[in-house]
């Protein structure tokens, strides 16, 4: 197993990685963006009011999501273990 291999791996995992948080840590960036204009224009400065349209927001992305999201982590997982006697040897 050479070091080219195992970053290899490595950059594969990384990108799974990204892919399957980004749709809930863009959601989460957005609503959050949104509620803290809204609270600038209205100059409302209550600190607890962004976290539950976060938390709905980021669960109905979850929801949303899931399907794709395991479908990368499935392929990813199969991928890992067809090749698995390459990476033993």
């Amino acid at each position: 197993m050479s070091t080219d291999f195992v970053m290899g791996i490595a950059v594969e995992t990384i990108k799974v990685t990204l892919l399957v948080s980004a749709p809930m840590l863009l959601i989460g960036l957005a609503v959050g963006l949104a509620i803290s204009i809204f609270q600038a224009v209205t100059q409302i400065q209550e600190m607890t009011l962004v976290f539950v349209p976060k938390i709905v927001a980021v669960l109905i992305a979850l929801i949303v999501s899931l399907p794709w999201m395991l479908n990368i982590m499935i392929s990813y997982t199969h991928n890992i273990f067809s090749n698995f006697s390459t990476y033993v040897r």
